[in-house]
């Protein structure tokens, strides 16, 4: 009889990837809503993230991506987090006019954010269509420069930001909220 096989866990694939963002990129820093304090899903998935690596942001998503930026120009590697895809829409200006044209706007090449976000859950209650949309497609083309990854399966997550963490460019990566409580 083989050795049994343990099936993936979307939430557990989430947290051994961001651990490993920290432990192998001493300028992370992750921010965003309900970091360091429960209150959405993303929360789980940055368990393991020492809070001094945290920055908890209220609600501004805008600003929050305007400070992501701002921190990727001074040397960091910003995860910034929004919990609902719904939300990031709010932060469109400085995504698609600022982080997409960086590279043209600074004339640098070292310029790198990773955006995550999530499409809602809608289990075990659904949150409504304000926060439960998914805007992938919008986004892959609206971007130009900023590469747009959904996480449909649980073993592509942490190859998946194994290889953003090695890349050059920055990353929007969607998360499904429904596959992380199963």
């Amino acid at each position: 009889m083989g050795a049994l096989l343990m099936k993936k866990n979307y939430l557990e694939e989430l947290q051994k990837s961001m651990l490993y963002i920290y432990k192998n990129k001493k300028n992370s820093i992750f921010l965003g809503q309900s970091l360091n304090y429960s209150g959405n899903s993303i929360f789980n998935t940055l368990i393991d993230i020492p809070k001094n690596k945290k920055i908890e942001t209220p609600v501004f998503e805008e600003l929050q991506m305007g400070i992501s930026i701002g921190l990727a120009i001074e040397g960091y590697l910003p995860i910034t987090c929004y919990p609902r895809f719904d939300f990031l829409v709010s932060a469109s200006n400085q995504l698609i006019n600022h982080l997409d044209k960086i590279e043209y706007l600074t004339m640098r090449k070292d310029i790198k954010v990773i955006i995550r976000t999530s499409v809602g859950s809608k289990k075990p209650l659904d949150g409504g269509p304000q926060h439960t949309q998914d805007h992938t497609e919008v986004y892959k083309k609206a971007l130009k420069n900023i590469k747009v990854i959904k996480l449909n399966k649980t073993e592509d997550i942490f190859n998946t930001y194994k290889k953003i963490l090695n890349d050059k460019f920055s990353y929007l990566v969607v998360e499904l909220g429904d596959k992380y409580n199963q």
